[in-house]
């Protein structure tokens, strides 16, 4: 079976290489019906991947280890869950999963807009099928997931620990799947520079796959945020550590896109911009998985070192000096088809949004490349840690919020500062309650500005929601909930894109209660001894040792309260598994009372019965959760369908029984 495999990715990079073949012959002898080869190539790289994706997987689920991938991976008393979570658990299986994820996205995204753009999808399938040949070739030639064992071993190693966990079943396979969507719509945009069918037309082609891609990478970043809170035990949910910063990184272009094309859509401008966001989204998501494989940067997330780090650095140069060079090429025509007409508008208003998330990317970017030109500048690896990210980031970031409020108040091609001040009115005076609240409750003058910047972009969510409901119920008379469903129905993508910026402002204040008011406390405590943290009462009732199927399991219980109020148990976990004996995991007991979670893990335990608690209480970390649940629905929004519009006849009311057709 592993050779049937090995060879259905050899078919596949034999496919890819006659579908480029054949696009760039067919449209030089002007045979459409050729250069269309280029589809049905994506299509037939997808099938034969899924088939060597089902051995792959086959394997797994039976504990096959004559296959070298599989018994490093997993062993016969691995429950099933993490048997798959183990298929993209090492280098090859993700690479597989990238390139399988990406062929499927590009197969529905080419076969679907054939007809509409025929001279385009040729070019954006070739370019897809050349950067599938990179993942083909390090699949076949350089880290296969298909080599045997030349003795099987009778059980398998195991995964490793900190996969074993059931966020594993959803964060990996989301944040691998966004990255490689990424590839999609740069295609689309590399095919649109080869061929220079760069009219408004194929924006909406392009933005669609910009949006899949921007979101499936959001909710991966997400599931990895609420991952890393409950499992690796240190009380957050984002450290900026290096693989979560690459990570971040395309998804700050692909959001700066999505609004700024937008302009083009509408004015034809800032097409360079876009095109440059674009292209960088992915460029940027290939930088992600070299730092990941090439080990050059330390994190606790990266892979271990291996020979694929140079041959990443080698795609992302080619693929970086191509789409620069293409960009060069095309210039004249990417220039804008409209100039600004005024400081005060919506155009100015995307380009500065674009100006900010650049900021917060190459400030991301910048830190996170520090050890290495350090390194390389006086030979010892430095790095910046989270001060430096909040430092800097921070005050963008409230830029941002504050952007993300007053954008939708602006009118196109011209604002007032009448017009401005009237619809930011409740926004504004609610920001400044705010802050007026905050200080004189807690101080903190940043957290301060920073929530009212969060409340400012709610209340702004508010006022266009109210605007479009209170026009609806005018013509329709509904109630009020009905016209806000009503709007949103009937321009999903306006008003779920409102949700989103609702979400990520909810997701703002909960980071803000984090950051500046954290409590934290480490202890030693005894069976039946307490400790209080902030408010908080936490008691130790004592360490308990049970035994799961591949693991001992140490278990902490204790009672937490507050204010005379009993919050229950919670249960502080350490793992050992058989055979990683010596990489011991956490799992956190996390009691969310409100606004607050209490946050506990087991560190330590003596003969005697005493137990080492990390302690944490973080408000408000419950807001980031919601806020992200809201930033999905908003996303699922933006994806729904808008009505199409039906249209009926009516009477005309003069002369005669003329009629006229109107649009409902």
């Amino acid at each position: 079976m592993a050779q049937l495999a090995h060879g259905a990715l050899l078919l596949a990079l034999v496919t890819a290489f006659f579908g480029i073949g054949a696009a760039v012959f067919g449209e030089r002898r002007r045979i459409p019906e050729l250069s269309l080869s280029a589809v049905r190539a994506v299509v037939g790289v997808t099938f034969l991947l899924l088939v060597a994706d089902a051995i792959l997987l086959t394997a797994f689920i039976t504990h096959d280890f004559s296959f070298a991938y599989v018994s490093s991976r997993s062993s016969s008393d691995m429950p099933l869950r993490y048997v798959v979570t183990a298929f993209y658990g090492g280098q090859e299986g993700s690479l597989l999963f990238w390139t399988t994820m990406a062929s499927i996205l590009a197969s529905i995204a080419f076969v679907r807009n054939r007809a509409r753009f025929p001279r385009l999808v040729p070019h954006a399938a070739a370019t897809f099928l050349a950067l599938s040949s990179f993942f083909l070739l390090m699949l076949t030639m350089v880290r296969s997931p298909f080599e045997i064992n030349a003795i099987v071993p009778a059980q398998g190693q195991g995964l490793n620990p900190l996969l074993r966990d059931p966020g594993m079943l959803i964060h990996p396979p989301m944040l691998l799947s966004g990255f490689a969507s990424f590839s999609v719509p740069f295609s689309i945009a590399i095919g649109a520079l080869i061929s220079g069918r760069m009219t408004r037309e194929w924006l909406g082609f392009v933005r669609t796959w910009a949006l899949v891609a921007w979101a499936i990478l959001g909710t991966g970043i997400f599931l990895g945020g609420w991952w890393a809170y409950h499992v690796l035990g240190w009380g957050g949910y984002w450290g900026w550590d290096p693989v979560e910063n690459v990570s971040l990184l395309p998804w700050l272009t692909g959001t700066a896109f999505i609004h700024s094309v937008i302009v083009q859509e509408r004015r034809g401008m800032l097409k360079v911009w876009n095109m440059g966001l674009l292209l960088a989204s992915y460029v940027l998501a290939i930088f992600g998985t070299f730092v990941v494989r090439s080990g050059l940067i330390q994190s606790v997330h990266t892979f271990a070192v291996s020979s694929i780090g140079p041959f990443f650095l080698g795609y992302l140069t080619l693929v970086t000096v191509v789409a620069i060079g293409l960009m060069i090429y095309r210039m004249p025509m990417l220039q804008s088809e409209n100039t600004f007409d005024a400081v005060l508008s919506r155009e100015t208003g995307f380009l500065l949004n674009n100006l900010v998330f650049a900021g917060i990317a190459f400030a991301t970017f910048w830190g996170t490349i520090y050890p290495i030109v350090s390194e390389a500048a006086t030979g010892s690896q430095l790095t910046v840690g989270p001060p430096f990210y909040r430092q800097v980031n921070g005050p963008l970031f409230a830029v941002m919020l504050v952007l993300m409020g007053i954008g939708p108040l602006l009118a196109w091609r011209k604002t007032t500062l009448g017009a401005l001040r009237r619809a930011a009115t409740v926004p504004m005076a609610l920001a400044l309650l705010t802050i007026v609240a905050l200080l004189f409750l807690f101080g903190q003058p940043p957290a301060a500005i920073g929530v009212a910047a969060a409340v400012f972009a709610i209340g702004a969510v508010g006022v266009e929601y109210w605007r479009g409901a209170a026009a609806r119920r005018r013509s329709t008379r509904e109630s009020l909930p009905a016209a806000v469903v009503g709007v949103t129905k009937r321009n999903p993508r306006r008003y779920g894109g409102y949700i989103v910026h609702l979400g990520v402002a909810v997701i703002a204040i909960g980071i803000i209660g984090t950051q500046f008011f954290q409590s934290e406390r480490q202890v030693m405590l005894n069976p039946g001894e307490s400790v209080q943290v902030a408010e908080y009462t936490l008691t130790f009732n004592g360490l308990e040792r049970s035994r799961i199927v591949d693991a001992d399991v140490y278990t902490a219980n204790i009672d937490v309260s507050s204010g005379g109020r009993d919050h229950g148990v919670i249960h502080a976990k350490r793992f050992f598994f058989d055979g990683f004996e010596q990489q011991p995991t956490t799992r956190v007991a996390v009691k969310t009372t409100g606004f607050d979670d209490v946050y506990v893990m087991l560190t330590e335990w003596n003969d005697g019965g005493a137990a080492g608690l990390h302690i944490f209480i973080n408000p408000l970390v419950p807001w980031v959760w919601v806020g992200g649940l809201i930033y999905m629905m908003g996303m699922l929004i933006v994806f729904w369908p808008a009505p199409v519009p039906r249209r009926v006849a009516i009477t005309a009311p003069a002369r005669g029984k003329a009629t006229g057709e109107a649009t409902a």
